[in-house]
This record gives structure tokens, sequence and C-alpha cells, in this order.
């Protein structure tokens, strides 16, 4: 089982190229994209802790769609910053995880929570303080699948996937321009997730410095391209029956353009997609079928 879908829905750029220009009433961006894709990511978590009521209200909003699935990622201060991990400063860290678990419980109740991402920055290395690092977050999670996803080559060697698999995570893979740190193309499965995330291939602006996170993630993949992830993707569902492809190249709405791509080509014909994207990209004119109000072009003039 293949799932697809974009890395958050929440984005100023994608408005008149995801969503429509002109908005129907009680018009709310997850349920209208829960129409075109069956998981996303919610991102937010990252910046601040989740709020129970939000959960609900994200479960109501996609109560029309029982297959739809969550994907939550992991709040920074547990990824991003290095803290003791003894004393109170444990106990402090121990809350923290109490209130993101309360967070998202009401996913969790519903069933509608597949994975966990725990993402770590290319500064983090293999090594003995990192795995038990890694041990601490499993041990604060234990009732959650977690997937890790780390950006530094030195944890795809034998005995870094071994103290991965070992702790219970399921090490995604990840596409984003080449680099000497970066991962190998393929690893082998660590656990019972399958999650291939897509960040793009920006490599111009990847690695510059003041580069901002949206010309970081500025990048449409092509067609071909698109086909070879979703090869991939069938390889790693083969060994692991349940995979995830979350499009993280989000500026302008390229990630639902992408994914809608990557749904047909899975599918072997034509998906949903909303007039407002097919617009912003007229490829997808050839693998989608528009539903919704909206013209494609504009009249004359506009």
């Amino acid at each position: 089982m293949i799932r697809i879908g974009p890395a958050g829905w929440s984005y100023p750029d994608w408005e008149g190229r995801v969503w429509p220009r002109v908005k129907p009433r009680g018009f709310h961006a997850l349920a209208f994209l829960a129409r075109f894709v069956d998981c996303v990511e919610i991102n937010s978590t990252f910046y601040a802790l989740p709020r129970a009521e939000h959960a609900r209200r994200w479960c109501q909003l996609v109560a029309e769609h029982p297959d739809f699935a969550f994907l939550v990622k992991l709040h920074r201060d547990f990824t991003h910053e290095r803290r003791p991990e003894d004393g109170d400063a444990a106990r402090a860290l121990e809350l923290h995880a109490e209130g993101f678990r309360k967070g998202i419980e009401p996913l969790v109740s519903a069933r509608r929570l597949s994975a966990v991402l725990v993402q770590f920055p290319v500064s983090f290395r293999f090594g003995a303080d990192e795995v038990r690092r890694l041990g601490h977050l499993r041990a604060l999670f234990d009732s959650l699948r977690l997937v890790l996803e780390v950006r530094h080559v030195s944890w795809f060697a034998p005995p870094a996937l071994c103290a991965i698999r070992g702790l219970g995570y399921s090490l995604a893979w990840i596409d984003l321009p080449a680099a000497w740190n970066h991962p190998p193309d393929w690893h082998e499965p660590t656990g019972e997730v399958g999650y291939l995330r897509l960040h793009g291939r920006n490599a111009a602006q990847w690695f510059r410095r003041s580069a901002s996170r949206d010309d970081r993630y500025d990048w449409l993949y092509a067609p071909e391209d698109l086909h070879a992830l979703l090869e991939k993707a069938r390889r790693i569902d083969r060994a692991t029956g349940e995979t995830y492809v979350v499009t993280n190249n989000h500026f302008a709405g390229q990630a639902v353009a992408n994914a809608l791509e990557l749904a047909a080509d899975l599918r072997g014909a034509p998906v949903d997609a909303p007039a407002t994207l097919v617009r912003a990209f007229p490829r997808l004119a050839a693998v989608t079928r528009v539903v919704g109000q909206g013209e494609l072009f504009p009249p004359a003039g506009e």
C-alpha cells in the first residue's frame, strides 16, 4: 500500500495555485486537500506543540475520507536542540514529550496517525552519544511508530543501521541535492513503515547559506524523475507493505502538483485535481480530471 501526499498545507504561496481564488463558505484548506491526496505530513508540530483541539478538528475535516492518514513531525526541541538528559533537564523533556503526546492523542484514538517523523539536521552524525539520544527519544515515545530522517551518510553503514533497527525506528529514504555527506540512494529497510521524503533537487539554493526555506524547496520534479521515484517507492513497499511518499518541495504548490502526478502514475489512470492547480501547472491536464468550480483559464483581458 502506497499513500502519497504533501508536507503541510498552510503556505501563503499556495493561494491561487492550490486553493481557489474565490473560496466557498466554510472552506478549509485541509478538507479541500483531502479530496485529492490520501495522506499529509503535519509540519506545524515541528514549530509548536500540537493541541488536542486542533487534532480533533483535523480528524473532523477528513471524516469523509476513511483511508486518509496523518503523519506528524516531532517538535524541533527534541531534534534540533541539545539538552542534558538527566536531572531537572530530563524531567523538563519528559513533560515536553507528555505535552506532545497529549496534543496528538485524538489522531491516535481516531486511528488516523500512521507515524511520527523524527528529523535531524545533517550535523547529526552517527556516534555513541547520538545513539543514546535516539534511545532516549524512543523511550519518551514508546507507544508511537517513529520514522527517523537523518541526513548524514554516517548513519547508513552497517553499525548505524543495526542501531537504528534495534531501537525500533523506520529509517526514511530521502531525495535531496547530491553531496558527499548526504545519504545514499538506497538502504535496506529497518522497520515496518516505508517513508520516502522528496525535498527537491535545487542544488543552487540548497547549499547557499543565505537561502530561505522557500528558496531551498523551490523545485518541480520532471515526469521522468517522478517515475523513477515511484519505482523506488514500489521497491520500498515490497519490503514494508506500508509506504508513504511525502512531497516536501512545497514552494508555490509544486508539492501538490507532483503528488498528483505520482498518484496518477501509481494508479495508471487520471486522478482528480482542482482546477486552480491545473491552471498553474498545465502539464497536469494530461494525467488528471479537473473537478470543482472555476475555469482553467481566465477570460480574455484578465
